[in-house]
């Protein structure tokens, strides 16, 4: 009679033990889930020209497609330099007539590689 008690008073605990561990274990396979699924998105890898058209660097050459006025149709292709970056517009470096060099504050919308613009003149 004295070890049915004990086993009855011992099976409680074991138990209580074993719900304890499974509730642990559980928690922990859901963050390490989580974390499996979340972690690609925290990786950021610096945008490539080829799969951005519109990523920009400081020192990369771009044509500028400047209208002279906004109801106008002509756009003049000017090649430029990216001087700086911001969070709406790119500053570029452009060459006036008289060689002197001017600094531009323009959209990204604007401009194109240069490096795009020689490899579609290769492919024509």
């Amino acid at each position: 009679m004295l070890e049915q008690q004990i086993d009855y008073r011992t099976r409680p605990k074991t138990s209580a033990m074993i719900m304890k561990l499974f509730q642990i274990t559980l928690v922990v396979l859901v963050l390490l889930i989580n974390l499996a699924i979340a972690f690609p998105s925290w990786a950021e890898t610096a945008p490539s020209l080829t799969s951005n058209p519109n990523y920009f660097e400081v020192g990369q050459k771009v044509i500028w497609l400047y209208k002279p006025r906004t109801d106008s149709n002509d756009v003049q292709r000017i090649p430029a330099e990216v001087v700086k970056l911001s969070s709406k517009q790119v500053q570029i470096k452009v060459y006036k007539h008289n060689k002197e060099l001017v600094n531009r504050w323009v959209n990204p919308n604007k401009l194109e590689n240069s490096q795009k613009v020689k490899e579609e003149y290769r492919i024509n």
